[in-house]
């Protein structure tokens, strides 16, 4: 199984849609385009097809948490000081 094919499954298991997907990126500071994610999505033999790779994945994983439960209470405090 590929980045790609969990990337494709965690969106539909979660009813992600592209703009989500973007935005949670955005809360660990990776960008991407909608056109770059669009590439993320076709079939490997499309010639726009992109593979995803370990540090998107992480990311938005990374994100995803944020996204689900909240951002760690640690982690705010000691930037602050």
């Amino acid at each position: 199984m590929t980045n790609n094919d969990i990337l494709k499954k965690l969106r539909v298991a979660l009813h992600l849609r592209n703009d989500e997907i973007i935005e949670i990126l955005n809360l660990v500071d990776f960008k991407v385009t909608q056109s770059e994610l669009g590439a993320l999505f076709r079939k490997e033999d499309h010639p726009n097809y992109r593979e995803c790779g370990d540090q998107l994945l992480r990311n938005f994983l990374n994100g995803l948490i944020i996204h689900m439960r909240g951002p760690m209470e640690g982690k705010e405090d000691q930037n602050n000081q």
